[in-house]
C-alpha cells in the first residue's frame, strides 16, 4: 500500500514538472487604458518614481514601508527601493531607459519574498484627444514559476494591480485636466 501511494506520488510530481517544463520560459503581462490628457500631461507621473506612491496599487501593499529614493528624481538612474512586510516585498526599481514623452522603461529587482529581476515598460500613444497608456512586465520565468502557473494565474494577479494602477494614474491626470 505505501509503495504504491509513493508510486502514484511520484508519477503526479513526474507529470506536473513536465507540464510546467513545458510551459514558456518568458512570461508578459500587460494592460491599457486610455486617459483623456496628451502624454506630455501623463508622462511626469511615470518618469518620477516618487510620483509613483500616489498612484501605484503596490505602495497599498505594505503602509509601514520603508521607503529609499536615489540617483536623480527623475529620468534614467532614478532608483526607489522598499522594505517592507511578506506583502509588500523586498526590491527596488530603477529606471533605464526615458523616451518622453512617450516611453518608459525600468528594471524591477525582487529581493523578497522571491527572487525576481524584471523589465517593466510603460508606453505612452496619442489616440484622439486622449492617450493610450499601456503598462507591460516582462521576464525570465524559471521552472518553480512554471510550476506555480499551473495552479495559479498570475497573469490576471498582476494584471489587476496594473488596471487599478492605471485607472488611479487616469483619475489623477483627469482631474487636473
Amino acid at each position: 500500500m505505501l509503495s504504491t501511494l509513493i508510486l502514484v506520488a511520484a508519477v503526479v510530481l513526474v507529470g506536473v514538472l513536465a507540464m510546467a517544463s513545458a510551459r514558456p520560459d518568458t512570461f508578459r503581462v500587460q494592460r491599457s487604458i486610455d486617459i483623456k490628457a496628451a502624454p506630455g500631461t501623463i508622462y511626469p507621473h511615470i518618469e518620477n518614481l516618487q510620483a509613483f506612491q500616489v498612484w501605484s496599487p503596490f505602495e497599498k501593499a505594505g503602509p509601514v514601508m520603508k521607503r529609499m529614493f536615489s540617483g536623480p528624481a527623475n529620468g534614467p538612474g532614478a532608483t526607489y527601493a522598499w522594505e517592507g512586510n511578506s506583502k509588500a516585498g523586498t526590491g527596488f526599481i530603477t529606471i533605464t531607459g526615458a523616451e518622453p514623452p512617450s516611453k518608459v522603461t525600468l528594471n524591477l529587482v525582487m529581493q523578497k519574498p522571491f527572487a525576481a529581476d524584471n523589465t517593466v515598460t510603460f508606453t505612452l500613444v496619442p489616440k484622439g484627444d486622449a492617450t493610450t497608456v499601456s503598462w507591460s512586465m516582462t521576464g525570465r520565468q524559471p521552472l518553480m514559476a512554471k510550476v506555480v502557473g499551473l495552479f495559479m494565474d498570475c497573469d490576471a494577479m498582476v494584471g489587476r494591480e496594473f488596471e487599478a494602477g492605471l485607472a488611479n494614474l487616469k483619475s489623477k491626470v483627469e482631474t487636473r485636466v
